[in-house]
């Protein structure tokens, strides 16, 4: 069950959302425990769209996307697909729920560091928001303790995002998750290997 934080925080929601009306938004959603649930929460208020990676397993690709969208029904790109359809959507009005920070090789990445360490990061969020004009707005869902439920928080809206400079953008991004990343460790996608790509002649920090 969801917390009734969640509907505590509708006022709050209601004053975010109003401040980028009418612009296209992109919603900056960390890989923490609770991202699934934040997402489907805030799909129930506004019609949405999200990026997510094809699996290799087939039948594992399609319990994910039921589980995605057993609840509602947004709009979801493959990642393979590329940028195009998903800037196309924003401009036409559809918030995307974004999940940049995981590691997908040196390919249209940068790195910058995360936790003083190099990490092939995405530039994504930069190219999209000037593509698509659109402003970001961070959103971080924290698992409560207990199976008590979530709690979905809208951060205020980036000012002066995107500049001209793709990978100062891109080290802006890193450090606001990994800010939050300290306020909750236990919580974000660890068992991911945020670190696999390393630069040039640097070994894996992986056995």
């Amino acid at each position: 069950m969801l917390a009734k934080t969640l509907t505590d925080n509708e006022l709050k929601i209601t004053e975010e959302m109003k401040a980028v009306q009418g612009k296209p938004v992109i919603w900056l959603a960390p890989h923490f425990a609770g991202l699934d649930m934040g997402g489907s929460r805030i799909i129930t208020e506004w019609k949405g769209i999200s990026v997510y990676s094809k699996q290799k397993n087939p039948a594992f690709d399609r319990v994910l996307l039921h589980g995605r969208t057993r609840f509602v029904t947004p709009m979801l790109f493959s990642r393979q697909d590329g940028i195009r359809p998903v800037v196309k959507a924003m401009r036409e009005g559809l918030p995307l729920y974004y999940l940049p920070d995981m590691d997908f090789g040196a390919r249209d990445a940068v790195f910058v560091p995360f936790f003083n360490v190099p990490a092939a990061t995405i530039t994504g969020l930069s190219r999209m928001a000037r593509l698509a004009r659109a402003v970001v707005v961070p959103v971080v869902t924290r698992q409560l303790p207990g199976g008590q439920g979530y709690v979905l928080r809208f951060y205020p809206a980036w000012e002066n995002f995107p500049t001209d400079d793709v990978e100062a953008d891109t080290r802006r991004m890193n450090a606001f998750i990994e800010e939050r990343v300290r306020e909750m460790p236990e919580q974000y996608y660890w068992v991911h290997k945020r670190f696999k790509t390393r630069p040039p002649g640097e070994a894996s920090p992986y056995v």
